[in-house]
């Protein structure tokens, strides 16, 4: 599948809150992507933050969860041992780097599952400096 993104949280949870300041900007991008039947793809990782993100907000968090887990446009990628080893060796050999662990693995999946662009608004996914980063 070739019209694919990876969805990174900070711009979920960008898309989904109407105070953060390019909030607009996710709402354009994201029914771009709609319209062009993209398929989004994330980790467990990513769902956590957007999730921890929204867990004081009963009605976002239900929202955030039904976006991600019960979308047929959505896939939550498995990260296996070997991603999490590759994601850590990311980080010991980058370590002028801000990213955090969540983005290494971020980072590792998207390469193994050959995807070439990432939704993301925070400087993570630039920095890393392998994608194209929808923002």
């Amino acid at each position: 599948m070739t019209n694919r993104v990876f969805l990174d949280s900070s711009f979920w949870i960008t898309y989904r809150e109407e105070s953060e300041a390019r909030y607009r900007e996710a709402q354009r991008i994201v029914a771009e992507l709609f319209r062009q039947r993209t398929h989004f793809v994330t980790t467990l990782p990513v769902v956590c933050e957007i999730h921890a993100s929204f867990s004081r907000n009963p009605r976002k968090r239900a929202l955030v969860l039904n976006d991600l887990c019960h979308n047929p446009l959505v896939t939550i990628e498995e990260v296996s041992h070997q991603d999490q080893k590759a994601a850590l060796e990311i980080l010991r050999n980058n370590q002028d780097k801000t990213y955090p662990l969540c983005d290494a693995i971020s980072f590792v999946v998207i390469r193994r599952l050959k995807i070439v662009r990432a939704a993301a608004f925070d400087n993570h996914f630039r920095q890393f400096g392998e994608f194209e980063v929808l923002s």
